[in-house]
C-alpha cells in the first residue's frame, strides 16, 4: 500500500505570490528553562533542569506538577499596581514583549503611527483567574466576585495589556487555535506584513494554565505523563517510553518587520519568516488526522509560500508533544516530505508544553538556532522510537549549518500551522 499524500496545495492560485520574507528583529523570551534570551537559550542547549515540580493546588491528581516560570516575579518586572490588572499569561506576555522590542532597538515614537500592529496566540487565556472567580462566587456568594473578571480572564488580555504598556495603537488581534495559536499568530503577523497594513507587528504567544480544573481534565484525557517519581524527564518527545506531555506556561514574542523597513533604520536581523501555511484536519475534536494529511497540507503550503524545496531545509523544530500516537504522525508526516536529511528536536521537553504559547516560544528558539547554527537537543530522548523515521537529535544541542528551518504546530480541532524561517 502506497503512503498517504495530502492534496496538491496551492492549485487554486492562478497568479502565486512572489516570495516574501519579514525580518525578524527583535525575540522575547519566558520560559521554565529561563526568562530572557539569553537565559532561555542557555537553559535549553544546555540541557539544564526546567522547573518542574509538585503544585499543591494539583494535589492527588495523576500529574500533579507543571513546568514553571521561577526566575522572574512579574511584580518585581511590572509593579504591583500593574500586576494586579492582569492575569499571569498577559503578565508574561508584557514582559517578554519589553525584551523583544529592546532587542528589536526599536524608537518608542513607532508606537502612535498606527502602523505597528500585535498578534498574540493564547489558548486559554485568563483561566486561572476565571477558576479563581469561579471559586470565589461558589463559596462567597456573587457580590463578592471581582469585576475584573471579564478583561482579565479573556483570550485577547495578552495582547490588550502588551499595547496598553507600550502604546501602540495600531491594529491589535489575538488568535485562539489551540496548541498551534502562537505559531498561527507569527503566520498572521506575516501576511500583515507582506500586505502592507503595517510596517512592524509584535507576534507569537502567551500562556499560563496552572489550573486543578485543566490538568484533571488532562489527566482524564491521558494526554499527560504520570512519570512522578522523576517529573524533571517526564517530558519524553519521541522516546520509546513517552506517556504524555507535561503542561508548561511561558511566552514567546517576536518583532517582525517589513523588510524594507528594517533596512531603512538599519536594523539588525536575526532572521527571516519567510513562509506560512495553515490547514484544518476536519477530523477529530482532540486527534490528529492518522495519515498526517492536514499538517502535511500546512507544512507544503508554508514550503510554496517561501519557494522553499523540501531538501533545503535543514532543521525542523518539531510539534513533538510527547504523546504516543502524536510524535509518530508528525514524524512520520515530516520523513514523507522533508526526507531523512533535517535534524529534528523537539524543545519541549526543556520547557513543557505551553500550549497557546508553543508556537511563539518554538519558533523564538529556531530563529536563535539559525542565528547561532545550534539545534537545540531533545533532552529526555534515552530509548529513541524505532518506529520514529527521522534524526533525532537526542541528549546535546549539535552544530551544524543549515540556512532553512522549520516549525511545525497541531492543535485540538485539528488546527495546523507551520513557518518557513531563514537564515539572515
Amino acid at each position: 500500500m502506497s503512503a498517504p499524500t495530502a492534496p496538491a496545495t496551492g492549485t487554486y492560485r492562478r497568479t502565486p505570490l512572489a516570495p516574501y520574507a519579514a525580518a525578524v528583529t527583535g525575540v522575547g523570551l519566558v520560559t521554565s528553562a529561563g526568562t530572557g534570551v539569553r537565559a532561555a537559550w542557555h537553559g535549553v542547549t544546555e540541557g539544564l533542569a526546567p522547573s518542574v515540580g509538585p503544585r499543591p493546588e494539583l494535589e492527588g491528581l495523576p500529574c500533579d506538577f507543571f513546568y514553571s516560570v521561577t526566575d522572574c516575579d512579574p511584580r518585581e518586572v511590572l509593579g504591583v499596581a500593574a500586576q494586579r490588572l492582569m492575569d499571569r499569561f498577559a503578565q508574561l506576555a508584557v514582559i517578554a514583549a519589553r525584551e523583544a522590542v529592546a532587542d528589536a532597538g526599536l524608537d518608542p515614537s513607532v508606537w502612535d503611527s498606527g502602523r505597528v500592529g500585535i498578534v498574540i496566540g493564547s489558548a486559554h487565556g485568563g483561566l486561572p483567574f476565571y477558576d479563581e472567580q469561579h471559586a470565589v462566587l461558589a463559596g462567597r456568594g456573587a457580590r463578592r466576585v471581582s469585576p475584573k473578571l471579564a478583561p482579565l480572564s479573556v483570550v485577547n488580555g495578552a495582547a490588550s495589556s502588551v499595547s496598553l504598556d507600550l502604546g501602540v495603537r495600531g491594529p491589535s488581534q489575538s488568535v485562539s487555535t489551540a496548541c498551534s495559536s502562537g505559531t498561527v499568530a507569527i503566520g498572521t503577523a506575516h501576511q500583515m506584513l507582506r500586505s502592507g497594513a503595517c510596517d512592524i507587528v509584535i507576534a507569537g504567544g502567551a500562556e499560563s494554565t496552572c489550573t486543578r480544573l485543566l490538568l484533571a481534565s488532562a489527566c482524564s484525557l491521558k494526554a499527560v505523563s504520570t512519570r512522578r517519581e522523576d517529573p524533571t524527564a517526564a517530558c519524553r518527545p519521541f522516546d520509546t517510553h513517552r506517556d504524555g506531555f507535561v503542561v508548561g506556561e511561558g511566552a514567546g514574542l517576536l518583532v517582525l518587520e517589513h523588510p524594507d523597513h528594517a533596512r531603512a533604520r538599519g536594523a539588525t536581523v536575526r532572521a527571516q519568516v519567510s513562509g506560512y501555511g495553515a490547514s484544518s484536519d476536519a477530523h477529530s475534536a482532540v486527534a490528529p488526522d492518522p495519515d498526517g494529511l492536514g499538517i502535511e497540507r500546512a507544512l507544503r503550503t508554508a514550503l510554496a509560500d517561501a519557494g522553499i524545496s523540501p531538501a533545503d531545509v535543514g532543521h525542523v523544530n518539531a510539534h513533538g508533544t510527547s504523546t504516543l500516537s502524536n510524535d509518530l504522525i508528525e514524524a512520520t508526516m515530516l520523513r514523507r516530505v522533508l526526507g531523512e536529511s533535517p535534524l529534528v528536536t523537539s524543545t519541549k521537553a526543556m520547557t513543557g508544553h505551553t500550549l497557546g504559547a508553543a508556537g511563539g516560544i518554538e519558533a523564538a528558539l529556531t530563529v536563535l538556532a539559525l542565528q547561532h547554527q545550534l539545534v537545540p537537543p531533545t533532552v529526555n530522548l534515552d530509548a529513541p522510537d524505532p518506529e520514529i523515521p527521522m534524526e533525532i537529535v537526542a541528549k546535546e544541542a549539535r552544530a551544524a549549518s543549515f540556512d532553512c528551518a522549520v516549525k511545525t504546530s497541531l492543535g485540538f480541532g485539528g488546527h495546523n500551522a507551520a513557518l518557513v524561517l531563514t537564515r539572515a
